[in-house]
C-alpha cells in the first residue's frame, strides 16, 4: 500500500471543532480511500472576517489507487 498525503484548511464561524470537520468532510467527499487525518495547526482570522472565522489546518492521508505489490 502507498498513502499521499495533502494539506487542507477547513473554515468555520462555529469553532475548530467545525473548522477540522470541514476539512474532513471536503476530504472524503472529493478523495477516495481516506485512512486519516492529523490536525497540524489551528487559528482564528479576525482582521478582514465579519466575524471570527476558526481555521483547521489538517493533512489527510488517503491511499493510492492501483495494483499491490
Amino acid at each position: 500500500m502507498v498513502y499521499k498525503k495533502v494539506t487542507l484548511i477547513g473554515r468555520s464561524t462555529e469553532g475548530f471543532d467545525a473548522a477540522a470537520d470541514d476539512a474532513v468532510d471536503r476530504a472524503q467527499a472529493t478523495l477516495e480511500n481516506v485512512h486519516w487525518v492529523e490536525v497540524d495547526e489551528l487559528g482564528v482570522e479576525i482582521e478582514t472576517a465579519g466575524e471570527r472565522e476558526y481555521q483547521a489546518e489538517v493533512t489527510v492521508a488517503f491511499e493510492l489507487a492501483g495494483d499491490e505489490v
